[in-house]
């Protein structure tokens, strides 16, 4: 066997001309194969407007909003708007649903030193401080605690019910 036989170390393109259209096809085919999925994942049912899925009954489930929202009186005789989910059906702010739609996911297990819900030991230094300050840092936030717990859409009497709510249980 002679050098010359030896054809180990040599590449299928021989001329400028092959690797020019292998170059090319390295291109055009995954773009290609991209546009061809694209328009088949896209390509799905297409209602027509007679189609009981386009009534508006169906329509208006599929974009029904995730929460409503409701007008109600607050202390003082001013009205604001707040979740309908934390209003008492007297209309005042219920302090408990508060708790449990948006406290109680730092103080029912005491994340990052939330004082725990019903700990009398723990809410003891929160309760030298009085019922003022501690409203003030449920709407302002304080330490890890975020403004309205995290909740941004709490009035301030939503906030002050919730607090007194978690202080009458260890009062």
């Amino acid at each position: 066997m002679s050098a010359n036989d030896d054809h180990s170390h040599e590449t299928p393109i021989k001329t400028p001309k092959q690797l020019i259209i292998v170059v090319v096809l390295a291109f055009v085919v995954p773009i290609a194969l991209a546009i061809l999925l694209a328009k088949f994942a896209t390509s799905g049912r297409n209602y027509d407007k007679d189609s009981p899925a386009m009534s508006a009954e169906e329509v208006a489930k599929r974009i029904k909003p995730v929460a409503d929202v409701s007008v109600g009186p607050v202390a003082g005789g001013t009205v604001a708007l707040r979740t309908g989910e934390a209003v008492a059906a007297t209309g005042k702010p219920d302090g408990k649903k508060v708790y449990e739609s948006t406290c109680m996911a730092c103080h029912a297990a005491g994340v990052a030193n939330a004082p725990k819900f019903g700990d009398k030991k723990a809410w003891a230094p929160h309760l030298a401080r009085g019922a003022d300050e501690l409203h003030q840092s449920a709407l302002k936030g304080k330490g890890a605690m975020p403004p309205k717990g995290g909740n941004l859409t709490l009035s301030e009497a939503d906030l002050k019910a919730a607090v007194d709510y978690m202080l009458s249980v260890v009062k």
